[in-house]
């Protein structure tokens, strides 16, 4: 049987210092070691995935960025070339 919640392993290495810390910070918390190394390392791995999926602008840049959304149906002849020398290429080099 599979059992229902599998669990992967982290091995680390530190300074006894820094684990001093970590552990005292942990008991202070009130929590186990694991615990609270858990929740440290997804609160700031949440953090850093926000911080690089999310667009931040200003407004002169979010203006800009509607302006162009505003101007997808303007002619694009250098895209429009593009995509048929794309098309052409791979009707070209399909496995037959």
């Amino acid at each position: 049987m599979i059992p229902s919640h599998i669990y992967e392993r982290i091995d680390l290495r530190t300074s006894p210092e820094i684990k001093g810390l970590i552990v005292r910070a942990a008991a202070t918390a009130g929590v186990s070691l694991s615990a609270f190394l858990i929740a440290a390392a997804q609160a700031r791995g949440k953090e850093i995935l926000a911080e690089s999926e999310t667009l931040s602008l200003s407004p002169r840049d979010w203006d800009a960025f509607f302006l162009a959304l505003d101007n997808v149906d303007q002619p694009r002849p250098n895209l429009e070339a593009a995509a048929t020398d794309y098309l052409a290429w791979r009707s070209n080099t399909k496995v037959r």
